[in-house]
């Protein structure tokens, strides 16, 4: 359980586990439900899904207030980034944890959000990289490449 009281839905953990060993997903976005108690898949890739379709979800993401108000939302998603290293060695994978939270979403979605992250990635072995994004630039697929290869990579 996180430190805000929300759990990890079993499905979560199945989604995670068909990207990591089957390659079933490209990605898998997660939310928390509207009461804001468990954490569930918000959406997983579907076949011929581009990069940009998972960046375009991550931006569009919409979180409902206690007062019913509608705004931006943040998200948590795992992407399996694949790159081609500058060196000529060949092509690598790292499965990456995104934790997007947008700097125009409200402020009781941000906190909720932050203290309920690491319950989720507990429940995710395996992950290489952690990103933290706060603008839609920091989400853009040559940045991603760069930092989770660390710069050694052909962007």
């Amino acid at each position: 359980m996180s430190q805000s009281g929300a759990s990890v839905n079993a499905e979560c953990v199945s989604a995670y586990n068909e990207l990591k060993s089957t390659r079933k997903y490209k990605y898998v976005i997660f939310k928390l439900s509207d009461d804001n108690k468990e954490i569930v898949v918000d959406s997983t890739s579907q076949e011929g899904d581009s990069y940009e379709t998972f960046r375009t979800k991550l931006i569009e993401a919409t979180t409902k207030s206690k007062t019913g108000a509608v705004g931006k939302g943040p998200r948590y998603a795992v992407y399996d980034v694949e790159y081609e290293l500058a060196s000529g060695e060949g092509t690598r994978n790292k499965i990456t944890f995104i934790a997007w939270s947008p700097d125009d979403a409200g402020v009781m979605a941000k906190m909720v959000y932050a203290s309920s992250k690491e319950a989720l990635k507990r429940a995710l072995p395996g992950i290489a990289v952690e990103v933290q994004a706060n603008d839609p630039d920091d989400i853009e697929f040559e940045s991603l490449v760069r930092t989770v290869s660390k710069n050694t990579a052909v962007v």
